[in-house]
């Protein structure tokens, strides 16, 4: 059984303006910016808009929504720093490694080659973060 929604994870904030993040596309039903922790150049978080804990809880409209929205970026952040494949990840419960409860999924560009760097819990330059968002916002903005 899953747990309730909270509304006080650092997601919701983001999506009421209470906490800052770089923004990468946004749509009636959907937010993408950039994981603060990124374990590859390009890192991007896509959520929902609407409030859900995970893929357990979220109604499938918007499930749909934030799908379509990461194969946008997964095209965006392949051309924004030439790779050659993208890494999609999505994880629910603590159990099944998600650590902030709304959902969420990762889209990491991949090098052939090159490991993900380890999640280490330390927040990434934010003068890198905002170059790194820069070039996806070029290529979205076509």
């Amino acid at each position: 059984m899953t747990e309730t929604y909270d509304d006080q994870n650092v997601f919701a904030k983001i999506l009421r303006g209470e906490m800052p993040c770089f923004r990468l596309y946004e749509d009636d039903e959907t937010l993408a910016f950039m994981d603060i922790m990124p374990r590859a150049d390009g890192h991007c978080l896509v959520i929902p808009k609407t409030p859900a804990r995970n893929i357990l809880d979220v109604d499938a409209d918007s499930l749909a929504a934030v799908m379509r929205t990461v194969q946008k970026l997964s095209h965006a952040v392949m051309k924004a720093f030439a790779a050659d494949g993208v890494t999609i990840q999505q994880f629910n419960e603590s159990a099944g490694g998600q650590v902030v409860f709304h959902l969420h999924v990762h889209v990491l560009p991949r090098h052939a080659g090159v490991a993900l760097k380890p999640h280490t819990g330390q927040m990434a330059d934010k003068a890198v973060l905002e170059a790194n968002a820069q070039k996806i916002r070029a290529v979205l903005a076509g």
